[in-house]
């Protein structure tokens, strides 16, 4: 049997000239070089042979959030749904649940998804809304939960009808703060309902993130580098020329993990770098592949020889002080998810400062005593060592709480009301709109952990 296949294809035609501060729509020649280059993957890897007896495509991007360079490109999502279109698909199905603090349905909106759907008629589908089914998480022994709720869709057309259906995923290329990269199994994330990706956001996540691969792999997946992000995966627009690449290539492959560990190796980053990527490799899920020289890798890497850093950009507001525990914090949960949020209302929003942050736990009572004025408490931890003895001397209404490992939407909520944000204008759409698409979400029924709308003038955490 030969060796797993990967391609890399890079796109050559110019990227934006202009600051990449300004997020733009890819040019004719781009989108056409994409078109080509998607039609090239797909017939080399069978073509419309790839159909299962359904005939029906179900397709995953990356659709966290409306920020710049942090979703998949529209126009590689089109460049796809109009080959299978050509090449026999019955129906196409674009699904998602967006992370914490959004619902998906403003998402698509945001992005350009909905845009999509209409002009192909590909089928919209919001994870967010559907009925759910519980399973378990089987990693480890020592989760705080166990159980998380899975769309009755994913169960039922991915898992029950992986023998039927073409599932094809299509993640951006990112670096991550809490995970190393972002790319081909993290992007299934999505399917743990929102509330259950709060607890173990923390070193337990790397063993999630497989305990979910264990239930369901893509059958194909292209990763989408017209862009790729260093420094984490929710790059500060204010700061993308210097967190975010025009790299211009595509890295795609039948074996996800395998095709993940080619589009970290873009970035410089080896199984050792990636715990999520390494445990599918000692768990059986790379189909064999334990390293780059196990994959036949059709392209050449010869330009990707610099390791570029994952962890957060030091931009931050210098009168918010960060009080970090000194046995345990976890920067895949009460760190550095608060710290990204904090970094984007900052740069990007003119959030305002004044405030205390405590993350973590192993406190200094001396230096918790110290705080003046309004503190953020993240995580469990931090809450259940400091969180009554700071209510207690500065009363409920200067202490707000964000409790889980990692609770996004209660952080947004406290962050919002202590900087001086409104929620309404972190999304990129007119307040009609996004006051339509929250009443049609919840009409059908979102399961999504989102903010007030009035987070910013009611303290609600």
């Amino acid at each position: 049997m030969g060796k797993t296949q990967v391609t890399v294809r890079k796109l050559n035609a110019p990227h934006q000239t202009e600051s990449m501060t300004k997020y733009l729509p890819l040019s004719d020649e781009q989108v056409a070089e994409i078109k080509t280059a998607v039609k090239e993957i797909f017939d080399a890897n069978g073509g419309a042979s790839m159909l299962k007896k359904s005939r029906d495509v179900f397709i995953k991007p990356n659709g966290i959030d409306g920020k710049a360079y942090c979703y998949t490109r529209p126009e590689l999502i089109e460049a796809v749904i109009e080959y299978w279109k050509a090449n026999g698909a019955r129906d196409i199905y674009l699904f998602e649940d967006s992370t914490q603090s959004n619902y998906t349905r403003i998402v698509y909106e945001v992005t350009g998804y909905a845009k999509v759907c209409k002009r192909t008629g590909a089928k919209p589908v919001f994870l967010d809304e559907g009925k759910m089914k519980i399973l378990e998480f089987k990693g480890r022994d020592d989760y705080m939960n166990n159980k998380f709720a899975m769309p009755e869709f994913v169960i039922k057309n991915l898992i029950e009808g992986r023998d039927d259906n073409l599932y094809i995923s299509l993640p951006k290329l990112k670096t991550h703060s809490m995970a190393g990269v972002t790319l081909g199994v993290k992007n299934q994330w999505a399917f743990p309902k929102q509330f259950d990706r709060r607890p173990d956001h923390n070193y337990n996540l790397p063993y999630k993130l497989i305990d979910v691969l264990s239930y369901v792999r893509p059958d194909f997946t292209i990763i989408e580098g017209v862009e790729g992000t260093i420094y984490g995966h929710y790059p500060v627009t204010s700061l993308a020329d210097k967190c975010v690449l025009p790299l211009g290539v595509l890295v795609a492959g039948k074996n996800v993990v395998a095709t993940d560990m080619v589009g970290a190796a873009i970035f410089g980053l080896g199984l050792e770098d990636v715990p999520h990527l390494k445990l599918a490799v000692e768990k059986g899920y790379s189909e064999g592949v334990t390293s780059l020289d196990d994959i036949d890798i059709i392209g050449d890497m010869s330009p990707y020889t610099t390791k570029y850093p994952t962890d957060l950009y030091d931009a931050f507001p210098d009168d918010v002080k960060i009080i970090e525990g000194k046995t345990m914090t976890c920067k895949e949960g009460c760190k550095n998810n608060p710290l990204t949020l904090l970094q984007v209302m900052y740069n990007d929003f003119g959030g305002k400062g004044g405030w205390t942050m405590v993350i973590g736990k192993g406190h200094d009572t001396a230096e918790i005593d110290a705080i003046k004025g309004k503190v953020l408490v993240v995580g469990h931890c931090a809450i259940e060592e400091v969180g009554d003895r700071l209510v207690e001397r500065l009363g409920k209404k200067n202490v707000f709480f964000s409790g889980e490992c990692n609770d996004l939407a209660a952080s947004a909520a406290a962050m919002f009301y202590l900087m001086k944000v409104n929620p309404l204008v972190f999304v990129p759409v007119p307040t009609l709109t996004s006051l339509r698409c929250l009443a049609l979400a919840k009409l059908h029924g979102t399961t999504a952990n989102v903010p007030s709308i009035l987070s910013n003038r009611i303290k609600t955490v």
